[in-house]
C-alpha cells in the first residue's frame, strides 16, 4: 500500500486538535492500526479518536480509507482488522465474513452473560480461535485469538465434531491425544457416546474441566450446508451455572447460521432471543 492509496485533506476550523498531529500520513494510520492490539479488538470511532488523540473528523477520514483498503472491516458495532492485516498476521485465514457475521451476537452474548465468548473452527484435531469476547473472567481463560486447543476435549470443538460422519471424526482425532485433565476424553467409544448426546440436545455440548480444570464452557455450531463451519461458545469457571445460559448460545448459533447459510433447514427453533 502507497501513502498516496490514502488522500489527506484539510482539517476543518471546527475541528482543529488541541495538540500538534503526527506530521505525515503514515504516522496517522500507524497510530489508528496500532489501536487495534490484538485480532479481536472493535472500536468505534470515538474510541479510535480517543486512542489517537486524533480530531473526529481526520479519524474518520483515515478510517474510511483503510475500510475501502481492508486493512480495516466496519459493522455496526464498529471497526476491526481487515483481511490484509488479518492475514499478514497469520490468524484471518479465509474467515472474515464469518468473524464480521458474529460480531454482534458475541458482543450481545457478553452484555447478556457476562461470560467470555468465543468463536472457532475446526482445523485437523484442534479447534482454532478466531475471536474472543472478555467479560471480568477473560484474563483468566488460557485461550487467544489464533490459538488452539484439541476438539475432543472443548465444548466447541465437540459442538462441531457432533455433526461430522464418525469416519471423518476418527479421521481427526486419531489418535486421540492424552489427557489434558482427568476429565479429558480419551477414547473413541467414549467420545462416540457424547457426540450422540450432543445430537440429541439439537448440538448443544457442553464441557466442566475437561480442558482445563477450573474452566466449564457450552457451545452450539454453526452449521453450514456441508457440515459445521464454526461455533460459539460460553465459558465460565467449573461451578458455573451452563444450563441457565446455553439456550443463548443455541440461538445465537441459529441467528448466524441462518444469515450465512440459509438454505440449511435446522429444527425447529427455540423460543426467541427477547
Amino acid at each position: 500500500m502507497t501513502v498516496a492509496a490514502i488522500e489527506t485533506g484539510p482539517l476543518s476550523t471546527d475541528d482543529a486538535p488541541a495538540r500538534s498531529l503526527p506530521p505525515s500520513m503514515v504516522e496517522r494510520m500507524t497510530l489508528i492500526l496500532d489501536a487495534f492490539d490484538a485480532p479481536s479488538t472493535r472500536l468505534t470511532l470515538e474510541q479510535v479518536a480517543r486512542t489517537t488523540h486524533l480530531p473526529r473528523s481526520t479519524a474518520h477520514r483515515i478510517l474510511d480509507q483503510l475500510v475501502r483498503l481492508k486493512w480495516l472491516s466496519h459493522s455496526s458495532f464498529g471497526y476491526a482488522l481487515g483481511s490484509r492485516a488479518l492475514n499478514l498476521g497469520g490468524t484471518g485465514g479465509n474467515h472474515l465474513e464469518l468473524r464480521e457475521a458474529t460480531a454482534a451476537v458475541l458482543h450481545e452474548l457478553q452484555l447478556r452473560t457476562g461470560m467470555v465468548v468465543h468463536l472457532a473452527i475446526l482445523d485437523g484435531a484442534d479447534v482454532r480461535y478466531l475471536d474472543k469476547v472478555g467479560g471480568r473472567f477473560a484474563t483468566v481463560v488460557p485461550s487467544r485469538v489464533g490459538g488452539r486447543a484439541p476438539a475432543q476435549c472443548t465444548a466447541l470443538g465437540k459442538a462441531m465434531l457432533a455433526w461430522l460422519p464418525a469416519e471423518q471424526v476418527e479421521d481427526r482425532v486419531m489418535p486421540v491425544p492424552g489427557r489434558q485433565t482427568s476429565r479429558t476424553i480419551c477414547d473413541l467409544v467414549t467420545l462416540h457416546r457424547e457426540l450422540g448426546r450432543i445430537r440429541d440436545r439439537n448440538g448443544l455440548a457442553f464441557e466442566r474441566g475437561e480442558c482445563f480444570s477450573d474452566i466449564a464452557c457450552v457451545a452450539a455450531a454453526i452449521r453450514g450446508p456441508e457440515g459445521p463451519e464454526a461455533a460459539i461458545s460460553l465459558v465460565g469457571d467449573a461451578h458455573t451455572a451452563l444450563e441457565r445460559v446455553a439456550p443463548l448460545v443455541v440461538v445465537a448459533a441459529r441467528q448466524v447460521t441462518q444469515e450465512l447459510y440459509p438454505m440449511v433447514r435446522l429444527r425447529a427453533a427455540e423460543p426467541a432471543w427477547n
